[in-house]
């Protein structure tokens, strides 16, 4: 058995995959199976529209926090961090809008995923940004 293998059977992650180690990620994806879960009831026209939008900027977020976190300094890290806060206000609206077009019932799941990770990125953020300060 090559090494690579032998290690990837073991379960040792290959290096440059430290985002799998980040609560942030973890909880961003599950954030994503929420998304998809919810927006398999959402009316067939709105497969190219809002179930299109919602998946999107869902994805969006464990990507971006993925990216950020194989970058070299903290100062790239934060970029992408920025952009994955971005995407969550997006999906933050676009899942308000859902529930004013009545297209999903409350989804408390949801709901309480969407504040976690927003804390989550929070934390991360005010964390990364003080670094180094006095």
């Amino acid at each position: 058995m090559r090494r690579v293998e032998k290690r990837e059977a073991l379960g040792v992650r290959r290096e440059g995959r430290k985002h799998y180690d980040l609560v942030l990620w973890q909880q961003a994806m599950l954030l994503v199976k929420h998304v998809y879960e919810v927006t398999r009831v959402f009316p067939a026209e709105e497969k190219f529209g809002l179930i299109s939008q919602m998946r999107r900027a869902a994805i969006s977020v464990p990507s971006n926090i993925a990216e950020g976190a194989a970058r070299q300094t903290n100062k790239e890290f934060i970029q992408f961090l920025v952009i994955a806060r971005g995407s969550l206000s997006e999906l933050d609206t676009q899942f308000l809008l859902a529930k004013d077009l009545a297209f999903t019932p409350g989804q408390p799941e949801l709901d309480n995923q969407i504040d976690r990770v927003f804390g989550l990125l929070g934390g991360l953020l005010n964390s990364l940004q003080n670094k180094g300060k006095p």
